[in-house]
């Protein structure tokens, strides 16, 4: 009986495992998330260059400028990172990054050398 119910017990975590989130009443997409993610980045090298700038104060303008309230950027980014998305849209983002700032391009590929291996970027984790 032990075992049958051992069984039961692991069949039932087996079958509900991967929905450890339920997806928010309102999503953010992909691509606007990597825009915010791309726009957040923006503001908080902002804050290195001008260090008396308010990030919070910076941060609720570019969610304002998405249209997206708080609660709904902190509900999309955790439904993405639980379901492991996260790291694609950090790609695109600084895919976003590199367009809007074609210099950044050649920052980043003297900084990350000749392996692509990233050493001493700032705001750059690979």
């Amino acid at each position: 009986m032990k075992k049958l119910t051992a069984i039961f017990i692991l069949f039932l975590m087996v079958s509900c495992g991967g929905d450890y989130i339920d997806k928010p009443k309102n999503l953010i997409s992909r691509d606007q998330m990597a825009e915010i993610l791309a726009d957040l980045s923006i503001n908080d090298q902002a804050t290195f260059m001008y260090p008396g700038a308010n990030l919070e104060a910076g941060t609720r303008y570019v969610l304002k400028t998405h249209k997206v309230n708080s609660k709904d950027f902190v509900e999309s980014y955790r439904y993405y990172v639980i379901k492991e998305k996260m790291s694609g849209i950090a790609e695109d983002a600084q895919e976003i990054l590199l367009e809007k700032d074609p210099k950044a391009e050649k920052y980043v590929k003297d900084k990350t050398g000749a392996a692509g291996n990233p050493q001493n970027v700032p705001g750059l984790s690979r």
